[in-house]
C-alpha cells in the first residue's frame, strides 16, 4: 500500500471505532479483492475535497457522494489500493466493475483523488493518475459543468488513454499513445475487459465519440442514476 493511501486508511480506521460517519457502508472481501465505501462521506475526506474537487456551486450535495476504497493491479502487477469519490446511487456498483478488473488482472497505475493534484486535471493526468469526481466546466467551456461533477464518470489511466481532439493531445505528455494500435496493458480497446465492464453496465466511452475522442473516459448519464 502506498504511503498516501496508508495515511489516509489510518484516520478512517481509528475513527471507525468513535464516529458512526466512519463505519463503512459496504464492505467486500473477495479472494485478494477488498473494497469499502463510506456514505455519507467522513469529515476528513470532505476536508479533501472542499473547496477542491467539491464547490459550494457543484450541481451534487456532499451527501450524494460516497467514497470507495479498492484493490487493483498497476502496471507493476502488484495488488494495490485505489480510492475514487462517487456517486452515492453507483457506488455498489462501481465496486462490481472493480471487482470484475481484478479478476481480469486490468492494470491501473495509480488512482487517487484528484484533491491530491489541487484537483487540477492536467497534473493528475500527466502522472497518469485515474480519477473520477471533480466539479469543474466542460474542457473549453465555462458554462457548463462537466460529466465527472455529477459522481458517474471515470478517467483511466490517461496518459495510456489520451484526449484528443485536433492537434490537441491532453496530457501533453501521451502523444506516444494517440496510436491505438499498440500492445500496451492499460491502454483501453473496445472490447477489452476495461471497456466491457463499463460499457456492459450502461456507460458511454470516449473512444467512441465522433468530433474528439478521450479514449481514458467513461460516463454514465446523470438522468440514470439522480432522481
Amino acid at each position: 500500500m502506498n504511503r498516501l493511501l496508508l495515511s489516509i486508511l489510518l484516520p478512517l480506521s481509528l475513527l471507525a471505532i468513535s464516529e458512526p460517519q466512519c463505519i463503512p457502508a459496504y464492505t467486500v472481501h473477495k479472494e485478494h479483492f477488498t473494497a469499502q465505501y463510506f456514505s455519507p462521506l467522513p469529515d476528513v475526506v470532505i476536508e479533501r475535497i472542499k473547496g477542491k474537487s467539491w464547490k459550494e456551486d457543484c450541481p451534487i450535495p456532499l451527501d450524494d457522494l460516497a467514497y470507495v476504497v479498492v484493490t487493483h493491479w498497476n502496471l507493476n502487477n502488484e495488488l494495490v489500493q485505489g480510492e475514487l469519490i462517487w456517486h452515492k446511487n453507483l457506488a455498489t456498483e462501481i465496486v462490481d466493475i472493480f471487482y470484475e478488473l481484478y479478476h481480469a488482472q486490468y492494470p491501473i497505475e495509480k488512482m487517487a483523488l484528484i484533491d491530491d493534484y489541487d484537483a487540477d486535471d492536467e497534473l493528475s493526468m500527466t502522472d497518469n493518475n485515474s480519477s473520477a469526481f471533480c466539479s469543474r466546466p466542460i474542457i473549453g467551456k465555462t458554462d457548463t459543468f462537466s460529466q465527472h461533477s455529477y459522481g458517474g464518470t471515470i478517467d483511466i489511466n490517461p496518459r495510456l488513454n489520451p484526449y484528443v481532439k485536433g492537434n490537441t493531445v491532453l496530457p501533453r505528455n501521451a502523444t506516444r499513445y494517440v496510436n491505438r494500435t499498440q500492445d500496451q496493458p492499460g491502454l483501453i480497446k473496445e472490447g477489452d475487459a476495461c471497456y466491457t465492464a463499463f460499457v456492459d453496465r450502461g456507460y458511454t466511452w470516449g473512444g467512441h465519440w465522433k468530433t474528439l475522442k478521450d479514449y481514458q473516459h467513461f460516463e454514465k448519464d446523470p438522468n440514470l442514476f439522480i432522481p
